[in-house]
């Protein structure tokens, strides 16, 4: 970064040298937590690299921002959580270190305020901004909170050439955030945001940021509780990121109103976690609006067992506390929301709006259906990126929780432009899977795909399982418009594709050990115009059920008029399900306005009619 002019900013020296709220040692609340996050630092302690000054690890990454494809990287982000770790541990030995990462850092961001990616870091310092496909300008966010856990606790312990430096980095990061100004329907980044702004200002003295973090909270409390629901839904990546950062701004906000909504929006996000929680399975039931894992992580089991104090217990209390960060966060889950974790006495449906749109435009709402033997969740109207889990299900065998999501692949990768609309009744699914012209390739807006022509030698749906999978059982054969059975520890899974037309390539049914694919098209490489293509559906049914259900006598009916396909499929004893979706490829917003859904006589895509 040495190429960008950097413009020293004014910092109250006096701001930085302030009485810090906590001493190294008050930082933990018992010598058990602080055991477990030396363990956790000395982890991490291995990690280092003295020459670059930074935590050294293997490259990965989500797959877009880095141009890297591989070997070793330094990360800017984790490196300044170490520097952080190093100074809550209270350890003379380690706070040369701190200082060294923290200079070495600082030194990476973008201090040229006529620049574009002014306030930001790059992901690696192997990898500067300019370098980057694009920067990601989250990072202003996330190395921001970082640097101010050391202003807050730990400015005294450094030279005042530092604590100049940490003050001037903060500044930067915070008028970073406000000039970009994210929408609060961005939820981790919105709440991330306003804790730097609010947080920084409030700190250093700085009004301008003070009264944006302020009023940027408000404006996210206020989209939040007027949608109903978090934008980034149902996340089990953000939505604890947003409980965690919504528990940090409650330890360091000062404003009382601000603190007001902090407390009833903590509220709201613990809520929003365990009515979607399966106790028999303990995992996060769908639909997720973005997820890395489909199989929950122990360390989110980790924090959902810290935020109850311990009286949840997924994990031995050692491996639970074992975390670089978790004594400066505090989460606390309300008590009366305790029992949505441990137990499901009898099945539970939570259908809940994440969106509320105008009169002329569809909601988006979730479905979850809650049963002792499984869960099954869907969402209305979504995508299929890689980070989403628009149609997920969960049940446990005695070898373990199976997890079965549908995917659509291009070249063996998430395809973002595929559409998936649904209709669900508990354990029933009626869905339809079609395709948008002006969306991403991998990632739904980053590598939009140009004039709705992709390169594949392989496109093809899948349901896909995972986790147990050595009992599952799938027939060695499929067919299009013929039921498909499977069965699974206490479930049975009926599957019927009636519907499955693309262009005028040849469509087959493939299974595996771990899947049930519809293949699209596979050859060699060719272009494949979107635009071109008159007819691009595949219209199915799934069920689930107790394995001693006998199956339902169900019908389904079809009629495409070639603009449109409507589904209809009539369950004994139970509403009418019916779907309608355009039967050509359009652009999103005409596609989602082409689409419609009834169930019974009520309109289930309005969550006021259902």
């Amino acid at each position: 970064m040495s190429n960008l002019r950097r413009q020293s900013i004014p910092v109250l020296l006096l701001s930085l040298c302030m009485p810090v709220l906590c001493s190294a040692a008050e930082l933990f609340s018992s010598q058990q937590q602080k055991d477990a996050f030396l363990k956790a630092l000395s982890k991490q302690d291995e990690r280092y690299d003295p020459a670059e000054k930074m935590i050294r690890r293997p490259f990965s990454s989500p797959g877009y921002h880095t141009t890297l494809k591989g070997g070793h990287v330094h990360p800017t982000r984790d490196s300044l959580s170490y520097a952080v770790a190093l100074l809550d541990s209270g350890q003379p030995d380690r706070l040369k270190r701190a200082e060294q990462i923290l200079r070495r850092v600082i030194s990476l961001q973008d201090q040229n305020p006529d620049s574009r990616t002014y306030g930001i870091w790059s992901w690696f310092a192997e990898e500067p901004l300019d370098k980057m496909s694009p920067p990601d300008w989250n990072w202003a966010d996330f190395c921001g909170t970082q640097l101010l856990q050391v202003a807050i606790d730990h400015a005294d312990r450094l030279d005042a050439d530092l604590q100049r430096r940490l003050g001037e980095s903060i500044i930067h990061a915070g008028r970073a955030i406000k000039r970009r100004n994210v929408g609060p329907g961005y939820t981790n980044i919105a709440v991330m945001g306003a804790y730097v702004t609010l947080v920084a200002g409030e700190h250093f003295g700085n009004e301008e940021l003070a009264g944006y973090g302020k009023a940027r909270l408000k404006r996210f409390y206020d989209h939040t509780f007027s949608q109903g629901s978090f934008s980034e839904y149902n996340s089990p990546t953000y939505s604890i990121v947003a409980i965690k950062e919504l528990s940090r701004m409650l330890r360091h906000v000062k404003d009382a109103e601000s603190r007001k909504l902090l407390r009833r929006l903590n509220r709201f996000a613990w809520d929003h976690v365990a009515r979607h929680f399966h106790a028999p399975t303990r995992q996060w039931a769908g639909p997720h609006s973005r997820c890395y894992a489909t199989l929950l992580r122990n360390s989110t089991r980790a924090f959902i067992q810290r935020a109850t104090d311990g009286k949840l217990r997924f994990l031995p209390e050692s491996e639970a506390l074992e975390s670089l960060d978790a004594h400066r966060l505090g989460s606390e889950c309300p008590e009366d929301l305790l029992p949505y974790f441990t137990e499901l006495p009898e099945p539970r449906l939570e259908i809940e709006t994440f969106a509320k749109n105008p009169p002329d435009r569809h909601d988006i709402i979730g479905t979850t259906y809650l049963h002792p033997d499984f869960t099954l969740g869907s969402v209305n109207i979504g995508d299929l990126w890689n980070q989403r889990r628009p149609l997920l299900a969960y049940w446990k065998t005695d070898a373990g929780v199976v997890a079965m999501r549908l995917r659509c692949l291009h070249d063996d990768y998430d395809y973002s432009s595929a559409s998936i609309f649904t209709v669900q009744d508990k354990g029933d699914i009626l869905g339809a899977v079609v395709f948008a012209t002006d969306r991403g390739d991998t990632h739904i807006s980053l590598d939009r795909i140009k004039n709705a022509t992709i390169k594949a030698k392989d496109l093809r749906l899948r349901l896909a399982f995972e986790g147990a999978v050595n009992n599952l059982k799938l027939p060695e054969r499929a067919q299009l418009n013929e039921p498909i059975k499977l069965s699974s520890g206490p479930v049975t899974v009926n599957l019927q594709f009636p519907h499955a037309v693309f262009g005028e390539y040849p469509i087959s049914v493939k299974t595996s050990p771990t899947g049930i694919d519809v293949v699209l098209y596979q050859g060699p490489e060719k272009e494949i115009n979107f635009a071109q293509i008159n007819e691009a559906a595949i219209i199915f049914t799934l069920s689930i059920s107790p394995d001693q259900a006998p199956p339902a006598n169900n019908q389904l009916s079809l009629i495409n008029n070639q603009s449109e396909v409507v589904a209809n499929w009539t369950r004994p004893g139970e509403s009418k399900m019916s779907l309608t979706v355009p039967a050509k490829p359009l652009p999103t917003k005409a596609q989602r306005q082409a689409s419609s859904a009834q169930f019974g006589d009520a309109t289930p895509w309005k969550i006021n009619s259902r």
